[in-house]
């Protein structure tokens, strides 16, 4: 068990590493969503106020949960960059021969990017709360198991695109795609209540459409606690799912194409 954790903190240090060498994709991915967040909130107070009259939401509570999930979609594609840069270095054999278990390799390879997702989340809340007067009424703790479970699903769902993926184009592509489809259905780039029928009937189908409605709750209610609760275990069965799209599909033996 001890060396378990010992190698997989190996391994989480090696991506940390890399990181810290080039960060100019994590402060972008950071930066961005803060820059669009202030611009377009006066436009969704302006929605709001045309949508529910009398209501007082401020806009905030449609931006920053809206692009913190749109914004944590990108860093999915690190967890398989993590992984094809390997076979681009030429260093994937080495690991899989080194005296590490293939757990400790994998869970070290998905933690950086996991704490990445989370950072994410903590600073673009933060910003909300004391730049855009975004309420939090219901219990933070509620809110940080809803972040907690969306990071847990990106970071699988990264493994298993990246299992089902060839080269690193094809995963940046999907991934790509697969971000601005589930913030439109899921409601984070327009409120819910402005998508045509069809859909919010859809709108389920999204890891976006869970998480945005768990922060909302926690946001708006101070009993929301419980639709926090629902969206964290829908969440893992979302995490359950991709976990198992990886083991179905992954081979550690296979060669992935990098742009090296």
């Amino acid at each position: 068990m001890r060396a378990g954790l010992r190698d997989t903190w190996t391994v989480a240090r090696h991506e940390l590493r890399v990181v810290r060498t080039d960060p100019f994709p994590v402060v972008v991915l950071i930066g961005m969503p803060l820059v669009v967040t202030i611009f377009i909130t006066p436009a969704y107070d302006r929605a709001f106020a045309q949508l529910i009259p009398g209501s007082g939401i401020d806009g905030a509570v449609q931006s920053v949960p809206g692009m913190s999930v749109t914004f944590a979609f990108f860093v999915v594609a690190f967890v398989g960059f993590a992984l094809f840069r390997e076979h681009g270095w030429g260093t994937w054999q080495r690991l899989r021969a080194a005296p590490i278990s293939p757990l400790a390799l994998l869970v070290g390879k998905v933690l950086v990017p996991f704490v990445i997702i989370l950072i994410q989340h903590l600073v673009l809340f933060g910003f909300g709360i004391a730049f855009l007067h975004l309420p939090i009424r219901g219990p933070v703790l509620a809110g940080a198991l809803v972040a907690v479970s969306f990071g847990l699903c990106l970071v699988m769902l990264g493994m298993a695109l990246s299992a089902f993926s060839g080269t690193v184009q094809q995963l940046n592509s999907v991934v790509n795609l697969s971000a601005v489809i589930s913030a439109g259905l899921g409601g984070a780039l327009t409120p819910l209540q402005t998508l045509p029928g069809w859909a919010r009937d859809i709108a389920p189908i999204t890891p976006t459409y869970w998480a945005l409605r768990g922060y909302r709750a926690v946001i708006l209610s101070a009993h929301g606690a419980g639709a926090a609760l629902e969206s964290t275990a829908v969440l893992g069965g979302f995490t359950l799912l991709f976990t198992i799209l990886f083991l179905f599909r992954f081979r550690f033996e296979e060669r992935k194409i990098s742009w090296a």
